[in-house]
């Protein structure tokens, strides 16, 4: 039976949520295996949400280094100087988190035991990320890379999932340090099987895994021993958990991070979870079975760590689960009072608050106002890997931004997603961060009316291109390097990469104007079907229709019972 959120401990949930507050990042991956995909590809995204993340399109080209060469460790979202490595004598090309080999990397952070960070670590996970990219083409090799950098030179993060993907293979590795004890990582990966789904949100997944099935899952010699040492498990290996001993499930790690995989799943998944038992029986029920779990209130059960969908699923599927609000759910954040009087479905910061002597929460869904930048990346194995190593990339909040296609062997980035085009305390006019904030906060003041505007526009610039600008891109590019025109092709891409966000860019500006002149002071200006502004018979500059939208009936309803026997109207 569903337990009431106020009969829980208010010393847990404090506790739960004030570690999520203190959180740098608070991301979500969703992973689509290649043959649960439209199109044999290999899916993952990624929003990287932080409050200080700026989001900027991460670029490395291909090199080779002089022995005696030494890389520089910077902390990836402080700037912190870690140290110098060795670097290895090839790398590869990277754009954003993806590389030309068709490799994909993401992340989310749990924290998990706070004894667990080495703040003498010598590398960070951001660091593990994109030093992995330029020097793995396997998500095996990246697995390896992964665990050797960080045995050699200590990690200094908390813990986190790492998703890692190629053309072939989808792995969940939760890995966390060994604090100050010795260098190295406590970890376990395991493959996702091909035709499934999975989706991770800054809570460890993983629990019971085989220990005898290297072909689908690798862990670390002493990752149960460590364990043991540290009081944290004292049962049969066959038994051990790596996220109860290294990042126990509560309330907080349910309701604001689960909750996030959860709904990703039961969306992509059309509201049935089918998946495998511990003893190989396949169940098949409704997502809302597991909403409980979601909300915080039974935790004894383990949600399935990936579900088989009911049907192929598409990177635009992938993309607008991206921008998820919960809603349809009961912690849908349109319908209460916090959503004010146009439905706004965010809450700004802190994720709790305090009535009366009892704390509530605020929810946290996909979509978040404080994205950096996120994405959804294909490893497309059926294309040459020049061509099938394909970014599509935003930045800022996802529900009120776009995707633009990045093809990850272009040899430029566009001017408004550059490194250094504009920082979080110095504004940039061709930043397409800068741009897509100005939007995003536009909308927030009237969202039900505007948003929905802007999302018809995110919609049709996605499609065009998913549909029909890459395939035919696609096909041009293939012809060339079916020619041995390699050079040719790579110069094609970079065109169409940096036109295409440059364009599109344009677009958004001139949409933003929009937004302004249409929804200025509350008012909504007609349009045409062309888009046009509808005038009055005499003035060019004088709107014909001025619309004045209602509140929501929630809204309306808490203003009458909190002022109503002064705003009532006489007779």
């Amino acid at each position: 039976m569903r337990k009431n959120l106020f009969t829980l401990s208010a010393i847990a949930i404090i506790a739960c949520l004030t570690c999520l507050e203190n959180s740098s990042s608070a991301c979500t991956n969703i992973i689509v295996t290649p043959g649960a995909s439209v199109d044999g590809s290999a899916i993952v995204s990624y929003a990287a949400d932080s409050h200080v993340l700026y989001g900027e399109l991460y670029f490395h080209p291909a090199a080779d280094w002089k022995r005696g060469s030494m890389l520089e460790v910077t902390e990836w979202d402080t700037y912190r100087p870690l140290g110098r490595i060795p670097q290895v004598a090839h790398t590869w090309q990277t754009m954003g988190n993806m590389n030309e080999h068709q490799l994909i990397i993401a992340e989310t952070t749990w924290g998990g035991r706070p004894e667990l960070a080495d703040p003498e670590g010598g590398i960070d996970y951001g660091s593990l990320i994109y030093i992995t990219l330029q020097r793995a083409k396997t998500a095996r090799e990246a697995i390896d890379t992964i665990v050797a950098l960080a045995g050699r030179y200590g990690y200094c993060s908390e813990g986190e999932s790492f998703t890692i993907a190629d053309t072939r293979e989808a792995w969940i590795m939760d890995l966390a340090g060994k604090g100050s004890d010795s260098k190295g990582l406590v970890w376990v990966a395991r493959r996702i099987p091909d035709g499934y789904i999975s989706a991770h949100a800054n809570q460890a997944r993983i629990t019971r895994f085989p220990l005898d099935d290297p072909e689908n899952c690798l862990y670390a010699p002493d990752v149960i021993s460590y364990a043991r040492s540290k009081g944290w498990f004292d049962g049969q290996d066959e038994q051990f958990s790596y996220r109860d001993a290294y990042c126990p499930l509560d309330f907080g790690g349910a309701r604001a991070c689960e909750a996030r995989a959860w709904s990703a799943m039961r969306i992509l998944g059309d509201g049935v979870f089918t998946y495998e038992q511990e003893d190989g029986s396949t169940v098949s029920c409704s997502a809302d079975e597991w909403l409980s779990y979601a909300m915080g209130y039974e935790l004894d059960s383990e949600m399935p760590l990936w579900i088989r969908p009911q049907r192929k699923i598409s990177v635009k599927d992938v993309a607008d689960a991206m921008r998820d609000h919960f809603e349809g759910t009961p912690m849908d954040m349109t319908t209460d009072i916090g959503a004010g009087g146009n439905a706004c479905p965010y809450r700004w910061r802190p994720m709790n608050f305090e009535w009366d002597g009892v704390r509530y929460v605020n929810e946290r869904a996909i979509a978040t106002q404080q994205t950096g930048f996120w994405f959804v990346a294909q490893a497309r194995g059926y294309l040459p890997r020049e061509v099938g190593a394909l970014l599509w990339f935003g930045c800022d909040d996802a529900a009120t931004s776009y995707l633009t296609p990045i093809y990850v062997s272009s040899k430029e980035v566009p001017e408004c997603l550059e490194v250094g085009n504009g920082d979080m305390l110095h504004y940039s006019p061709t930043s397409t961060f800068w741009l897509c904030n100005r939007v995003a906060n536009a909308c927030y003041k009237m969202y039900n009316h505007m948003a929905p505007f802007v999302r018809e526009r995110a919609d049709k610039f996605e499609n065009d291109q998913m549909q029909q600008a890459v395939p035919e891109m696609d096909a041009k590019l293939c012809k060339l390097l079916e020619r041995g025109r390699r050079r040719k092709a790579i110069r094609m891409m970079t065109r169409y990469t940096v036109g295409t966000a440059q364009d599109q860019f344009k677009e958004w500006k001139a949409l933003e104007e929009t937004l302004l002149v249409k929804f200025m002071d509350g008012n909504v200006k007609a349009q045409d079907e062309n888009g046009e502004f509808v005038h009055s018979q005499y003035n060019a500059g004088t709107p014909d229709e001025v619309g004045h939208p209602d509140y929501t009936e929630k809204w309306k309803e808490a203003v009458a019972r909190d002022k109503g026997d002064i705003l009532k109207a006489g007779k």
